[in-house]
């Protein structure tokens, strides 16, 4: 007589011991995962704005290096915002769009992001002594005047011989015109008494230059603060833009309306996911369970991958994660249908999961590989809004095949291999009377 085969209690166990280990995972860093995912400006407030880009002179052609070097310049700028995520992003031929998330001042960001930064120094009668190409590269900071404590701009001149020189010829002139007037981004026609007199003016300030100065570092009074120092300082560094910039488009999200939108996402996503939970488990069983398993296994593995490529989660981005939670149940409902198709077909649990996962596998993959063609599409073509979403739906997909395909079938290998489950028809969903009649 041959020995009957008992339950092999050991892969039951080893199966306990996989879940409650990605369990503990999940409990103990899902949180930190979550809040470390940069929000995008549809989430957390913020405001984007769409520039058309103009040559300075007005006759240069706008090329491709001159976008990508204006990019760099607003990026830098944009440092000085303390901005984390920021997207700026080249749109056609003549265009650049920036999105800033949780920013609050907008009137100010746009002054920084458009002020063109062209700085130079000038007599009373606008006749150019220096410019901002005699200063040292990035060696404009903030700092506090020795004497009256008040927040200046310090900037180093490439040339102290020059500087001498300038000085030395105005410290000669009758008081009135031995002013030095710093200009931020002087025009054609602008002039030093006008300008002087109006409420908001391009000078920056205008001291009497009472002596000469041989140093190379050169302070710029003005009724600043210390922001005001700061961004000042931040533009001279982050030098001159080479084109102008023309906005033609702008929109913003209050801080409100962004938490208000994240809740209400949040909410849908949780009924969502509760509902395909709940069908899973009703109409497959104890396969449902493993699926419920493999999807829990899916969410948090997303948001860790998001989290690892600094990745901005948007409102079309958590849609894309939803999306992704049905993929994922669409490969597993795939596989346990034809799991359920070879038990009716008369075949022992061991066999009937081993052809079912095999049936199924070309099946899924031809459906995730269409889906991630369509995804790549629309992240090359489409809006900043649907690159999020496409990003967000590759990375679920391909997240969904492995907890899934390999996920669930390591998960309900583990059971059926270990013979629990032999005869064990209805635990599949598929009644005796349905094998009887085939």
């Amino acid at each position: 007589m041959k020995k009957k085969k008992g339950v092999k209690k050991s892969l039951i166990v080893a199966f306990f011991a996989i879940v409650i280990s990605f369990a503990t995972l999940i409990a103990t860093n899902v949180l930190d995962h979550a809040e470390d995912i940069s929000l995008g400006l549809d989430l957390q407030g913020g405001f984007e704005v769409l520039y058309e880009v103009e040559p300075v002179d007005g006759e240069s052609e706008i090329n491709r290096e001159l976008l990508t070097d204006t990019v760099s310049a607003l990026n830098a700028r944009i440092d000085v915002l303390g901005v984390s995520e920021p997207n700026i992003t080249i749109k056609g031929d003549n265009r650049i769009r920036v999105q800033l998330a949780g920013v609050t001042d907008q009137q100010s960001a746009r002054k920084l992001l458009s002020t063109q930064a062209r700085l130079s120094f000038r007599d009373v009668n606008d006749i150019v002594m220096m410019d901002g190409s005699d200063l040292v590269e990035g060696g404009a900071r903030q700092s506090f005047h020795e004497k009256t404590n008040e927040p200046i701009v310090s900037v180093r001149v490439d040339d102290a011989t020059l500087f001498a020189e300038i000085t030395t010829e105005l410290s000669n002139r009758p008081e009135g015109e031995d002013l030095l007037a710093i200009w931020l981004d002087y025009e054609e026609g602008d002039s030093f008494e006008e300008e002087r007199i109006k409420e908001v003016s391009k000078i920056v300030s205008a001291p009497r230059v009472e002596e000469v100065i041989s140093s190379r570092d050169v302070m710029i009074l003005g009724n600043f603060t210390v922001e005001t120092a700061q961004e000042l300082a931040g533009i001279l560094n982050a030098g001159a833009l080479p084109v102008d910039l023309e906005e033609i488009y702008s929109n913003s999200v209050g801080a409100s309306l962004g938490e208000r939108s994240i809740e209400l996402a949040i909410n849908a996503g949780m009924v969502s996911v509760a509902l395909i939970f709940g069908y899973m488990l009703i109409y497959y069983r104890f396969m449902g369970i493993i699926a419920v398993l493999t999807l829990s296994a899916y969410i948090y593995l997303v948001l860790v991958v998001f989290n690892w490529l600094n990745a901005v989660l948007t409102l079309p981005g958590i849609a894309a994660l939803i999306l992704g939670v049905g993929m994922a149940v669409d490969a597993n409902i795939i596989t346990f249908e034809r799991i359920k198709e070879e038990l009716r077909s008369g075949k022992t649990t061991i066999s009937a999961f081993r052809a079912g996962s095999k049936r199924s596998l070309s099946t899924i993959l031809d459906a995730n590989i269409t889906t991630i063609l369509a995804a790549s599409v629309l992240y090359v073509y489409g809006t900043s809004a649907v690159q999020g979403f496409a990003v967000m739906l590759i990375v679920s997909i391909v997240v969904s095949f492995i907890t899934s395909v390999f996920g669930a079938r390591l998960l309900l290998g583990l059971w059926v291999n270990s013979r629990s489950l032999n005869k064990k028809h209805r635990m599949f969903g598929v009644k005796e009377r349905e094998i009887s009649e085939l």
